[in-house]
């Protein structure tokens, strides 16, 4: 099943959005890459029986594969798993998306012309042009707050370090040591872009608006929140070490 993008879309109960947002993704890949494109859902084994509608979408669909997992263990350990699995079949860009439509598919396509020139594409809230929609006051500040706190503590100029939509190219991938990064939620998106600042990746951020799910339940939760704060001043040694002295030039981020 090699084929040049694919995106990494994890699940967990999403019986409610997994049909639209497949079908939806799989179109919008059709038309940007047309032959050239998988999605992958990475089911936890979901108790609300997505990881069955996730098979009826990958035989009716040819650009979708799923990958069954036998437990919940996390965002991180979801996205390390399909990561590897679309490294095997050939992928050279990868992209990180919600199943829940809080990442719209057609920002992929701003997604896929950064990469043009840029090894990580973040689609970023903070940036102008970006922004949340449908967010109460505490989200909000929880997570702008959790990005300014992380910048800061890592002394990075990324202003949406806690996003999940990305595009990354499969060298970043290969030359992070994604195996060892252990982190899940928040930070298992603030450790990859910081590993791959570290490695001397370029690293743009493009403009996006997240709008709050519609329907089924946010995984987001306070102790997701507190990992973050405990966490992230571990990573700079963690991350240090990972990448190797060799290569610890901060990147370019635009």
């Amino acid at each position: 099943m090699d084929a040049r993008a694919w995106v990494v879309m994890p699940t967990y109960n999403e019986a409610e959005n997994i049909g639209a947002i497949v079908r939806a993704v799989d179109e919008e890949l059709e038309r940007l890459l047309p032959g050239e494109h998988r999605v992958l859902i990475v089911d936890d084994n979901s108790p609300d029986g997505t990881g069955a509608l996730a098979e009826e979408l990958a035989a009716e669909l040819p650009g979708v594969a799923v990958l069954h997992r036998e437990r919940k263990e996390g965002l991180g350990h979801a996205y390390r798993a399909g990561f590897a699995a679309a490294l095997a079949g050939g992928a050279q860009l990868l992209f990180e998306m919600d199943a829940d439509f809080s990442h719209d598919p057609r920002y992929l396509g701003a997604l896929l012309e950064a990469a043009e020139d840029a090894d990580l594409v973040l689609g970023s809230r903070y940036v102008a042009g970006g922004g949340v929609r449908n967010w109460g006051l505490l989200r909000q500040v929880v997570s702008r707050g959790g990005s300014a706190y992380a910048r800061r503590i890592l002394g990075v100029s990324v202003r949406d370090l806690t996003g999940g939509f990305k595009c990354i190219r499969r060298e970043v991938l290969e030359a992070i040591d994604l195996g060892s990064v252990r982190a899940d939620g928040y930070v298992f998106q603030i450790e990859v872009t910081y590993r791959a600042i570290l490695a001397g990746f370029r690293v743009r951020e493009v403009p996006i608006v997240f709008s709050d799910r519609t329907a089924g339940a946010s995984k987001m939760s306070p102790q997701i929140a507190l990992e973050a704060m405990w966490r992230v001043p571990s990573l700079r040694r963690s991350a240090r070490r990972a990448i190797g002295s060799g290569r610890e030039r901060p990147a370019p981020v635009t």
